[in-house]
């Protein structure tokens, strides 16, 4: 039902943007807009960005301490619904082969 409501707005902003690229070649500029950071307005490629010198270090700072939190949230959890009876793993499913 939410899609239908979404493909009315949708095909309507489609057809506006397909309309006004056949009016005005210059709307084109428009869709080559993404490319203007890699390039000068001369047509030169611009140099390489500066790197974050400790990329892998930051990354893994964000990623381990966000496993052990998620790790201890699900522990969490699984414990509640196992205290109050909600859900509770059988021993016989481990015995099937």
């Amino acid at each position: 039902m939410i899609v239908s409501r979404l493909v009315l707005p949708l095909n309507m902003a489609l057809h506006r943007i397909s309309r006004t690229v056949s009016e005005k070649p210059r709307s084109l500029n428009i869709l080559r807009r993404h490319m203007s950071s890699v390039y000068y307005r001369s047509g030169a490629i611009r140099p390489k960005p500066e790197e974050m010198p400790f990329g892998l270090l930051a990354i893994l700072c964000a990623v381990i301490p966000g496993l052990f939190v998620g790790a201890t949230i699900s522990k969490n959890v699984a414990n509640f619904l196992e205290e109050n009876d909600l859900f509770v793993p059988s021993d016989d499913d481990d015995d099937e082969d």
